[in-house]
């Protein structure tokens, strides 16, 4: 049976137009359903949703006529905040005559206003009958229940009109009229299928949304019944998280709801490979832009996610599987909105003797629902683009079986294109071109910066306070919160713990547990963890038959250690059962519990580190503990030649650095002078081994002298490093690495970036001398990437070392309030991009704006206008970035600007306001869709120099109406573009076009436009979706451009070498170059 779905809360709408009221539904956070005779005379239309004032609309759309009674109202603003998830709505067709019971209408008739005259809602819930007025081709729904009639004899359902019409959740229809003859027991509404067809209609909702179309009784289907059924079950199931440490009494309060719990951490797009960006810019293998992880999935379909162990890469796995389960998307997210999402955790899979086809997707992820789903219901799914794959875990599963993975992939990509996928990883379990070839893009979790992790221990004592039994115990929680944030600030080591989610939560746990008291170290964290776990909750619970700490680590590091060496992250419960089997002869004490099974049972109930995912399956609550007490074990049975063998293995890399923690100082030493051997002796993993011995040192609190020496002159032979990546492996090494990394003279570009990269994914405010010998190098680069780097240091400490000894014009960026207020206190900055949700009250309280040369809005949910910019008399370049609520662009047409980006900028998709009649700009970036079907809503009276497109700007309009910019030099075409001729004929008539940049996949229709080029003279190829190109572009190529551009002097852009050399033969004196993006273009 159906969900009994219907209307949302958040939607339902009063409509005021003329001193008419009706009803009304949200379609998106601007567009409301509603009747057309409601709104008949188009004056004073306005809009009410419950606790929300009235919004001025317009009537974008309205039919009024025998057979449709329907209007779509366009409000002046979004009704809703931004961040209230809306789920796109569905349309459905009735194409049966069968009557649908159950279907409903939520409106605001007269029969609920009160005494006072106020309105209220009303649910009108019955059947609704295609079979009737067949002839005037209207819904009518018969209520279940008669209304009372009125005094005055006039309808009951007055105001009632323009409610939307629900079957289950689609919209079948808007009420429109209450029928004759029918004493009130029915309403006639409009079908959908009477104006969902039109244009016009259409395209302002496909323009404002992202609608479904559906038709009924085929979206009643077993297929669509299924889909329901199992989108509740996947929000269900994923819909909580576990927080460590909150459930030392009740398992129940350890559950955090995942909407309420979830932190976006931040994470790295690495775009590029090592062949491209040895083309561009200082030469560095990997480009990178930090954003909040669920916003740097927008726009891309395959995705390799990186993190370090409890950086959250499963949880933001839940998090996506959830949100498209629920439809919840909003954003650049938006078109995940209608996918079903698959988790498959490689773990469980790779168990099996093949990899699933997708008609084993539910069975081998051993979901319930596998046996309910209708015959060939995945592929379906997956033939129709609408499926999410979240395919977690690649380092859980050895090297060879990574190989099959990486097949498995590649074929069902190949079988079913157009879905979404994501693949979850460790950093070092694969090569960072792993899955270029599948056009994968990679991001990686960073490390949580000092606002992530105050906004996580808020959030944790928030959770942990429903566990409290009084007043007095909530006050000395919240006692416990203030004082570990102030030692977070304090205590740099601690604050170097506290990195990824897990030990945020560990440590809040252990804080909370010892009153205020934390252990100093790592390891010493940990056993402290495992002592909390493992005794206290049975003292605690006062049980009669209790397993000494003791004796429960030394059967727990029997099972890590059995997973380790088996190269695996679960098990059945049979083996776990044998191998406590095989000890109970040792452990006379057990006997209390009689067999293994009981012992078993006991661990799994008791410990709080076991657990069975699937019945008859076991695993460890988290892959940290099964690492820290296998090392343990690896220790205790001397296995130090099995464990520097492994070395290089990314499954063995904290097992090795875990087990320097457990050893004895000689122990030690045999272990390290093992490894650095090895490294020597093995030169294809020599620098892998080298800078896990160099880790290692972290977790030595005694080592001799002379080990130490011999690791750091090991170290010393791949520092400084040259490449993100080798500084990413280099700061794995910790707080020492520090005291090796040297100032910038005599350093290259390359080294001086991946030098600051190193010091900055380290995070300590001890790093920052160094880095205050990097703020006068020559590079503006290195200058850019200090000035980007703040967050992930003490913002006074930082500022002051870094941020004021920066010139006046370079560009800072900034994530925090705190942040804001420091560049107050020292009178401003001239160049400013800030990052994060800051209202325009609190710009016109810390901004300076009399000097304010740059400026940028990134990621700003809340702020609603750009008003307070008008009074920055020195404004030069605006840069706007996803400010959904930002729709008119009017307030700025005044100020002295010179240069303008306008990127995925929701509130001006449908109308860029006040764009056309700025007239100072020089430079125009738009990187999102123009609307319209040609470029008139451009600055016409502007004298631009300067345009930018980018990917699906200009998939509308093409290049239509571009030859009347007769002042543009600079023209830039970035991304897939379906270009026609025409369209490079607008351009060809720019009389003043000096340079012109193209993406390679534009550059053959370029080529086969039959014109010549005589007034460019730079010409750019690139490449920034990074796709590999399946064209290789040869000498007869570039004769070709040669031709078409006959006073070409330089080339610059994404080419091999072997093209290189083709365009050097074909193009006689031709000077070849490299691409050099903006800073923004990152």
């Amino acid at each position: 049976m159906l969900p009994y779905l219907g209307p949302t809360r958040e939607r339902i709408a009063a409509v005021f137009a003329g001193g008419r009221q009706g009803s009304g539904y949200l379609l998106t956070p601007r567009l409301i359903l509603t009747a057309a005779h409601v709104v008949a005379d188009k004056t004073d239309v306005r809009v009410a949703l419950p606790g929300i004032e009235k919004v001025t609309c317009d009537v974008g759309w309205i039919r009024h006529d025998e057979r449709c009674d329907a209007a779509l109202l366009i409000a002046h603003q979004p009704i809703l905040n931004h961040t209230v998830a809306l789920p796109d709505v569905r349309l459905g067709s009735i194409t049966s005559l069968t009557p649908l019971p159950s279907c409903q209408a939520i409106g605001f008739p007269q029969a609920q206003r009160n005494a006072r005259g106020q309105l209220d809602s009303e649910q009108l819930v019955g059947t609704l009958k295609p079979g009737s007025n067949l002839l005037s081709r209207k819904c009518v729904l018969d209520s279940t229940h008669t209304p009372p009639s009125r005094d005055d004899a006039s309808s009951p359902w007055s105001g009632f009109s323009g409610a939307a019409l629900f079957y289950s959740d689609v919209i079948v229809g808007v009420v429109g009229h209450d029928p004759a003859n029918w004493q009130h027991g029915r309403v006639e509404a409009t079908p959908v299928s009477e104006f969902c067809n039109d244009p016009h209609f259409k395209a302002i909702l496909d323009e404002d949304g992202n609608p479904e179309y559906v038709s009924i009784p085929e979206a009643m289907s077993p297929d669509h019944i299924f889909e329901e059924r199992y989108r509740g079950y996947i929000a269900t199931k994923f819909g909580t998280l576990t927080i460590f440490g909150i459930d030392l009494n009740d398992q129940s309060h350890a559950e955090w709801p995942l909407d309420a719990a979830y932190l976006s951490l931040e994470a790295t797009d690495y775009r590029g490979s090592k062949r491209e960006a040895n083309n561009t810019r200082g030469g560095l293998e990997k480009s990178q832009s930090v954003l909040p992880a669920d916003r740097a999935l927008e726009g891309h379909d395959r995705i390799l996610l990186r993190g370090v162990a409890g950086s959250g890469k499963t949880t933001l796995v839940q998090w996506l599987a959830v949100s498209t389960a629920k439809r919840e998307f909003n954003g650049g997210l938006r078109h995940l909105h209608s996918r079903i999402p698959f988790i498959l955790p490689l773990r469980t899979l790779i168990r099996n003797s093949s990899l699933p086809l997708p008609d084993s997707f539910l069975t081998s992820a051993r979901n319930p629902l596998s046996g309910l789903q209708p015959q060939g219901w995945t592929e379906r799914v997956l033939s129709a683009q609408q499926g999410l794959i979240l395919v977690d875990g690649l380092d859980e599963i050895s090297e060879a079986d990574r190989e099959r993975v990486k097949i498995w992939l590649r074929e069902l990509i190949t079988a079913f294109p157009g879905n979404s996928w994501l693949v979850t990883s460790r950093p070092s379990a694969v090569s960072d071109d792993w899955l270029e070839s599948e056009d994968f893009v990679e991001l990686s979790l960073s490390p949580m910066n000092h606002r992530d992790v105050a906004t996580f221990v808020r959030r944790w004592h928030s959770a942990a306070s429903t566990t409290c039994r009084d007043a007095e115990e909530i006050s000395r929680l919240t006692g416990y919160q203030e004082s570990l944030l102030s030692a977070l600030r304090a205590k740099q080591d601690l604050g170097r713990l506290a990195t990824n989610p897990l030990m945020c939560g560990l440590i809040c746990a252990l804080h909370r547990d010892r009153r205020g008291y934390l252990p100093p170290g790592r390891k010493q964290l940990y056993d402290a963890a495992l002592s909390m776990l493992l005794a206290r909750r049975d003292r605690e619970r006062d049980l009669d038959v209790q397993i000494s700490e003791e004796t429960q680590v030394q059967l727990l590091q029997k099972l890590a250690y059995w997973l380790i060496r088996n190269g695996q992250v679960e098990m059945d419960r049979s083996d776990a059962i044998g191998i406590i089997e095989s000890s109970l002869s040792a452990m006379p004490v057990l006997a209390q519990l009689g067999n293994a099974r009981r012992v078993y049972a006991y661990l799994l109930l008791r410990s709080g580190l076991l657990r069975e995912p699937t019945d008859g399956v076991t695993d460890f609550v988290h892959r940290t503990f099964q690492d820290y007490l296998g090392a343990k074990a690896a220790v205790e049975e001397r296995d130090f030649d099995l464990m520097v063998k492994n070395a290089h293995h990314d499954q063995w890399e904290d097992v090795v650095r875990m087990a320097v923690a457990h050893a004895y100082p000689a122990e030690r030493v045999r272990l390290l002078n093992k490894l650095i051997k090895r490294g020597d002796r093995v030169k294809r993993h020599k620098t892998r081994i080298y800078l896990l011995a160099m880790a290692c040192l972290e977790q030595a609190t005694e080592l001799s002298p002379a080990i130490r020496l011999e690791v750091e002159k090991r170290a010393s032979e791949i520092i400084p490093p040259g490449s993100y990546q080798e500084a990413e492996d280099l700061a794995s090494a910790g707080l020492m690495v520090l005291d090796l990394l040297p100032g910038p003279e005599g350093l290259s570009s390359n080294q001086v970036r991946a030098v600051i990269n190193t010091v900055s994914l380290i995070g300590t405010d001890a790093a920052i001398p160094l880095l205050a010998s990097y703020r006068n190098h020559y590079a503006p680069e290195t200058r850019d990437q200090l000035a980007r780097g703040w967050s992930n240091f003490d913002t006074r400490a930082y500022g002051q070392e870094i941020i004021t000894n920066l010139p006046e014009d370079e560009l800072i960026w900034v994530k925090t309030e705190e942040q804001l207020r420091f560049l107050k206190e020292i009178g401003g900055r001239r160049a400013l991009i800030a990052n994060g949700d800051f209202g325009q009250d609190l710009w016109i309280e810390v901004l300076n704006r009399e000097i304010l040369r740059r400026f940028g809005i990134h990621a700003n949910d809340v702020i609603d206008g750009l008003d307070f910019l008008s009074e920055c008399p020195e404004l030069k370049s605006l840069f706007l970035f996803k400010c959904p609520l930002v729709n008119d662009l009017t307030p700025i047409n005044d100020l002295p600007l010179e240069e303008l980006s306008l990127n995925d900028m929701d509130g001006l998709l449908n109308k860029m306001s006040g764009l056309k009649s700025m007239r100072r700009i020089d430079h125009l970036s738009i990187l999102q869709k123009i609307p319209g079907n040609n470029l008139s809503v451009l600055p016409r009276e502007a004298s631009l120099r300067r345009i930018s497109f980018s990917d699906g700007t200009l998939a509308d309009t093409g290049l239509r109406g571009l030859s009347d910019f007769i002042t543009v030099e600079d023209l830039k075409i970035a991304g897939f573009q379906k270009l026609t001729e025409e369209d490079w004929a607008e351009a060809n008539q720019l009389p003043n076009l000096n340079a012109l940049s193209i993406e390679r996949d534009s550059l053959p229709s370029l080529l086969n436009f039959n014109g010549s080029w005589p007034q460019v003279s730079r010409v750019s190829i690139m490449n920034t979706s990074h796709r590999r190109s399946g064209k290789i572009f040869g000498v007869e190529d570039f004769r070709a451009l040669g031709e078409s551009f006959p006073n070409l002097q330089l080339l610059n852009g994404t080419i091999s070498a072997g093209e290189r050399t083709a365009a050097e033969s074909a193009i006689v004196g031709i000077e070849l170059g490299s691409a050099h993006p903006s800073i923004l273009d990152a």
